[in-house]
């Protein structure tokens, strides 16, 4: 009896963290370049029936080769396993904003923050007065060859992350020649593009920043990623999907809570009718 109280309890408390894990999906659902958890599931070890009889010995049917009579198997309950991140690409949007990166493929543009290097899908960068292309945080984008300066907004990146400016560069910047002048182009720096060879171990942060982790393994090149200038990378949230998990967690908790329930008063017809 009170082991259909714990199967039942257990199942609420995975769908309490199932719900949590929906509910913040959809909370990002409009957040650039979020990528959606799930939450995984496993089952407790399954305890085996077996017929025996009164001094405790297996009986084993006439002409039957089932050494162990089993009857079946009784489940013990559900515990969540680990909160999975789905890395599916997520649909470009055009903006028209020369700051605005967008990553087609697999892999991570690099930014500065106060607790080091981290990673992210965001690309809706700006400028500050210093001419450093910033993220909306605050948080220096950063190139291959350090932070990235612009001054102006008449920058190109290409496919391969390439930073092309119109006009000379000196040791305080760079110095822009006429904005429709693109016959010298020069290469200002190459975003820092990066990858991971565990992706699935890389933890997230917040503000869609990902940190690396002993699992996830050291920065490495990516493989086939394209940047596209004047685009954003949309989250990977399907709403209509949410809401029916939503509704499908829902459910489970009730039946689960029903269980509970059952097994409750069961349990208390049992202590006051049948014992008295």
């Amino acid at each position: 009896m009170l082991r259909g109280i714990y199967t039942g309890a257990s199942g609420m408390i995975a769908q309490q963290a199932r719900l949590d894990v929906v509910a913040n999906n959809l909370a990002n659902v409009d957040k650039t370049g979020f990528k959606k958890d799930l939450a995984i599931f496993k089952a407790f070890p399954d305890m085996l029936i077996r017929r025996l009889n009164d001094n405790g010995l297996g009986i084993t049917p006439a002409g039957s080769y089932d050494t162990m009579p089993y009857v079946g198997k009784l489940g013990t309950g559900v515990e969540v396993n680990e909160v999975y991140t789905d890395f599916d690409q997520g649909s470009l949007q055009r903006t028209e904003n020369n700051f605005d990166l967008a990553l087609d493929g697999r892999g991570f543009l690099t930014v500065k923050t106060e607790r080091g290097e981290r990673y992210t899908r965001n690309g809706s960068f700006t400028i500050n007065q210093d001419g450093i292309l910033m993220t909306h945080n605050g948080y220096p984008v950063m190139g291959e060859n350090g932070i990235i300066r612009v001054q102006h907004n008449n920058f190109i990146v290409n496919e391969r992350g390439e930073i092309l400016v119109n006009g000379a560069i000196d040791p305080n910047g760079v110095v822009g020649m006429a904005d429709n002048d693109w016959s010298q182009p020069v290469v200002l720096d190459r975003l820092k593009l990066v990858d991971f060879e565990k992706i699935r171990e890389l933890k997230k942060e917040g503000d869609s920043l990902w940190k690396e982790t002993e699992f996830s393994g050291p920065p490495i090149p990516p493989g086939d990623v394209k940047v596209v200038q004047g685009f954003l990378e949309k989250s990977n949230v399907n709403m209509v999907r949410e809401m029916v998990d939503m509704i499908e967690v829902q459910r489970s908790y009730e039946a689960n809570q029903k269980t509970v329930q059952t097994h409750d008063t069961e349990l208390g017809r049992l202590i006051n009718e049948v014992a008295r």
